[in-house]
């Protein structure tokens, strides 16, 4: 029981003896209080002798996590529970969390960051980042640090945030206990190399201790599903419905699937994750046009095993091939010696262009190359799991989960070429089937706690998913914060996702007010972050009342529109300049008030 309750004890403490041990214990962290507990316990028993175990800043290691979509901190959660097992004291914190300022009392940490966008911290990193890499961060001689990058080397600033860290606590003097590794999407083998060498080094830096003190941060066995992306469940496909029109340009489908009796749970806010096998058609394709047998054997790595598998089933279930990476351009040119791809992967721009445009097959068609199998399937990423916003509230919809996606298709060499996952979902898979699923939580994605709180959100296209959640969460605790929704994609009557829904809670009262952006049903193109304009002052006024803010959907465009967009409100109707406004909102986001969901 926090301190602060004691008083509503019967307490054989004065008042000012209650009032000094207060102030006393204020500010500590969950090290300290336990430090304070063990020393009052031995105090209570007799004189505290020198031998006696005591907890010391030196014997404790710290972890940090910087994650956006959950990775970072999966592997930060295994790090510390490896850390546990060998003996060492481990604080576990989200760097959100994290005061930033207790760096200078640190003597022992670890960081694993993921990278958001374009070389961007991830949400619950920003203000951590930038404290690191401003002026008042302090000299570090007395650290021993190591950093496990996570990213994307699609991306032109892959891993670039666990640089930044790496790099920063260097030049501020600390040491390396091991040097940083970066990670590609394919990153469990590497991530538990390093944590294998971090903890062996830390065993021989650091000593023992016997004071018993919790791993913070991590869930106990109890709230732990057995079900996780190294375990997924099959759950049963129950639905896959188009809910855009017949004429529209896109094909959105609502996607239900039953849970059963898995026992998993999810909150709203929260993603599901989606393991895929790949199209058979485009893999005969590919094995053809590379002059293979199906039956031709090769080697993966497959949780630090290697294991034998024929070319056809390594590229149904186990290799990326809907998805190029810059790195495989690279390869193909040196191999097939074409001056079209060398040119293209020697600019990191166009690569990063012709990557997001063109599949495995096209790549390969583009120029002729003889290439063993072993070597090709070696040049290729493992698959990794797609994460879909939950679009559901367990409250509403119980043992099931709904997804809103929105299925990649585009033409390519007089071909159709569909994504990976979302022409699984959407084309591949059958009422009954199975698919592999497991719940990705973010805590960085959540309604407030307070139900009377106003919430204003924003999520064009498939970004409604989470929002629907919201609603039929709002529903179901009826709660009595108004609701505001701002919602977009190309035409009223082709694309207006979950139409008849919103309509409803609008004739309910439990949505508030809508505004709705439809680009192409007039001459002049508009947007969520035009209404936002257009409302500006009511906008602003919702957020002086306290309410918070929520933005959904695709990353590069609309998320970075609709943040400027922000600005401009919040420094015209609150008088304030730029940097007040940015001010502004990053207070929004320190208090949860101000959340992302982007990709």
């Amino acid at each position: 029981m926090a301190l602060n309750n004691l008083s509503a004890l019967t307490s054989p403490l004065s008042e000012s003896q209650l009032t000094q041990l207060q102030q006393a214990t204020a500010g500590l962290d969950a090290v300290q209080t336990a430090w304070v507990s063990g020393y009052l316990a031995g105090v209570s028993q007799g004189p505290v002798t020198a031998s006696a175990p005591t907890q010391s800043a030196g014997q404790t290691l710290t972890i940090l996590y910087a994650s956006q979509t959950g990775n970072a901190k999966g592997v930060a959660s295994q790090l510390a529970e490896s850390a546990k097992a060998a003996g060492l004291t481990v604080v576990l914190k989200n760097t959100a969390d994290y005061k930033a300022k207790a760096l200078k009392n640190e003597t022992h940490l670890l960081i694993v960051a993921s990278t958001n966008g374009e070389g961007e911290a991830p949400d619950d990193a920003i203000e951590f980042h930038e404290f690191l890499l401003g002026k008042k961060a302090p000299k570090l001689p007395e650290l021993k640090y190591s950093v496990l990058a996570l990213g994307d080397s699609s991306y032109e600033f892959f891993c670039q945030t666990g640089k930044d860290f790496d790099e920063r606590l260097k030049a501020l003097g600390a040491s390396q206990l091991a040097p940083r590794v970066d990670c590609d999407v394919d990153y469990e083998s590497e991530s538990e190399a390093w944590i294998s060498n971090v903890v062996t080094t830390l065993k021989g830096e650091m000593a023992q201790v016997t004071t018993a003190v919790p791993v913070t941060g991590i869930a106990t066995a109890s709230t732990v599903s057995q079900y996780s992306k190294q375990n997924p469940y099959a759950a049963e496909f129950a639905l896959s419905q188009k809910i855009t029109g017949r004429d529209s340009a896109k094909d959105v489908r609502h996607i239900e699937i039953d849970l059963g009796e898995s026992g998993l749970t999810y909150q709203t806010g929260d993603a599901l994750g989606v393991w895929f096998e790949n199209d058979e058609a485009l893999v005969d394709e590919l094995i053809t046009e590379l002059g293979y047998s199906a039956d031709d054997k090769v080697s993966l790595t497959i949780s630090g095993e290697d294991t034998e598998f024929s070319v056809k089933e390594a590229l149904l279930t186990q290799l990326e091939i809907t998805q190029t990476a810059p790195s495989f351009i690279e390869f193909w040119a040196e191999k097939s010696g074409d001056d079209k791809l060398k040119a293209i992967a020697n600019d990191k721009n166009a690569a990063r262009e012709f990557s997001g445009n063109h599949q495995i097959i096209d790549v390969v068609n583009q120029a002729k190359a003889d290439v063993d199998a072993q070597t090709f399937v070696d040049a290729l990423r493992k698959i990794t799991p797609r994460l879909y916003s939950i679009a559901s509230a367990q409250a509403e919809v119980e043992e099931e989960v709904h997804l809103t996606v929105g299925v990649v298709s585009y033409d390519a060499n007089d071909k159709t070429r569909t994504g990976g996952a979302s022409g699984f979902l959407a084309n591949r898979l059958e009422e009954g089937q199975k698919v592999r699923v497991f719940v990705e939580h973010n805590d960085n994605f959540r309604l407030p706690a307070s139900d009377d709180t106003p919430v204003i959100m924003i999520g064009p296209g498939t970004g409604v998913a989470p929002f629907r959640a919201f609603m039929q969460e709002r529903e179901a605790r009826d709660a009595t914060g108004d609701n505001w929704m701002f919602f977009g994609d190309q035409t009223f009557t082709q694309d207006f996702l979950y139409q008849v829904e919103w309509q409803n809670y609008l004739k309910s009262g439990l949505l508030t007010k809508m505004d709705v952006a439809f680009s192409r049903d007039q001459a002049e193109k508009i947007y969520v972050q035009d209404r936002l304009k257009e409302n500006a002052s009511e906008v602003f006024a919702w957020l002086e009342r306290g309410a918070h803010l929520y933005i959904c959907g695709d990353a590069n465009r609309m998320a970075k529109d609709v943040h400027q967009t922000l600005l401009d409100i919040i420094a015209e109707h609150g008088q304030l300049s730029i940097e007040q406004a940015e001010d502004y909102l990053k207070s929004l986001r320190s208090n949860k008030r101000y959340q992302k969901d982007v990709y």
